[in-house]
């Protein structure tokens, strides 16, 4: 797994659990599915932790994200969304179903377009665990979305 580079996100710096958005299409991730409900975030698990709005980096909110890869110390992870994406969006995300992460039980959305990192201590809580089928499902369309499958 190479180094990422930075991109426009920004995080928020000194508060727990902010992230930073790296670019998807030029980061190499490698795909670990390795849950371990053990108070440290592993690929395969829902954490939860502060994420800045596409539009206004500055704000954001605390919301769910799937942890796909780690590397010293650093998560490689994906938003979820219980909306459903827009016809025009549809590229962008692929369905996960619904989880114990999401406690009304509503389907979940994972958004392929923008990856997340950030320290392994940066997560608020470990939120579920996904199973290997979906996890595999997840990492193929964001392989296939950023031209890599």
């Amino acid at each position: 797994m190479r180094e990422p580079r930075t991109s426009g996100g920004a995080a928020r710096a000194g508060r727990r659990g902010a992230v930073r958005e790296v670019p998807a299409a030029t980061t190499d991730i490698t795909f670990a599915y390795a849950p371990d409900i053990d108070g440290r975030a592993d690929a395969g698990e829902v954490v939860w932790a502060w994420v800045p709005y596409e539009d206004d980096p500055a704000q954001g909110k605390d919301r769910p994200l799937l942890v796909v890869g780690a590397r010293d110390g650093v998560l490689h992870a994906l938003m979820l969304s219980s909306r459903a994406p827009d016809p025009w969006e549809e590229r962008d995300w692929t369905a996960l179903g619904a989880g114990p992460w999401d406690r009304g039980g509503r389907p979940s959305y994972v958004a392929l377009d923008r990856l997340f990192e950030l320290p392994e201590d940066g997560i608020r809580r470990e939120g579920a665990v996904l199973d290997a089928d979906r996890f595999r499902r997840v990492c193929t369309a964001l392989l296939r979305r950023h031209g890599r499958a």
